[in-house]
């Protein structure tokens, strides 16, 4: 299970919940969308397919996981 309160994006002070709210809310589909219009992944980018501690979660799992309707 994923946690929704774990930090997906440090440098924008963003969680895993908030960005698949935004993800929903904005109707994106696109990694370029997505760090446009969520205001994401756009000061150290770390978090963009590594994540930001290398682990994995990152911006590119989320928008997969929201358009395959997990989260």
């Amino acid at each position: 299970m994923i946690d929704l309160d774990r930090m997906i994006c440090v440098c924008n002070g963003i969680t895993i919940g908030e960005l698949a709210a935004m993800i929903k809310e904005k109707g994106i589909t696109t990694m370029d969308a997505l760090i446009e219009k969520a205001g994401v992944g756009n000061k150290c980018e770390s978090c963009i397919e590594e994540g930001y501690e290398n682990d994995g979660y990152s911006l590119a799992m989320v928008l997969s996981l929201v358009r395959q309707g997990r989260l």
